[in-house]
């Protein structure tokens, strides 16, 4: 009886639940053109600790990451934003940061693989993200 009674309450919890709205942050979709290059956690392309990034980060093979140009951080393109990058399925993160001689410029992270790396080479590319729009919710239900 116990059992009825705990199965019907977790029902009614996940169906009500289910029919509330969905909260999103609202933002301005941006795309720019860069110029993608890639590089792998190894001290002589980086520094002596290659698997930490110049945020903090601790580079984890395996996982999506980019470095960015910092005029790129100025246009929006933040620590830990999620980009979607032309010709890639998954979204990926940016983790790092290049040197300021570089301009519109990602670095695509490769893990140690540095023949994947060097066949990517150097190619111009579309990448798009989203900026937050300050104090602005959409609810998913008012989405057509």
């Amino acid at each position: 009886m116990k059992i009825h009674i705990s199965l019907i309450f977790i029902i009614i919890i996940c169906f009500y639940n289910c029919n509330q709205p969905i909260a999103k942050k609202a933002c301005h979709k941006r795309t720019i053109k860069v110029t993608a290059t890639a590089y792998n956690s190894l001290a002589y392309q980086t520094n002596s600790n290659p698997s930490i990034t110049a945020f903090g980060d601790s580079l984890k093979p395996g996982l999506r990451y980019i470095a960015v140009s910092r005029d790129l951080l100025d246009s929006g393109l933040i620590h830990n934003t999620q980009v979607k990058l032309q010709g890639f399925d998954s979204l990926y993160i940016v983790k790092d940061k290049m040197h300021r001689r570089w301009r519109k410029r990602i670095d695509i992270y490769m893990d140690n693989d540095v023949t994947k790396a060097k066949q990517w080479g150097r190619k111009k590319i579309e990448i798009e993200y989203c900026l937050p729009i300050k104090d602005s919710i959409i609810l998913t239900n008012d989405l057509p």
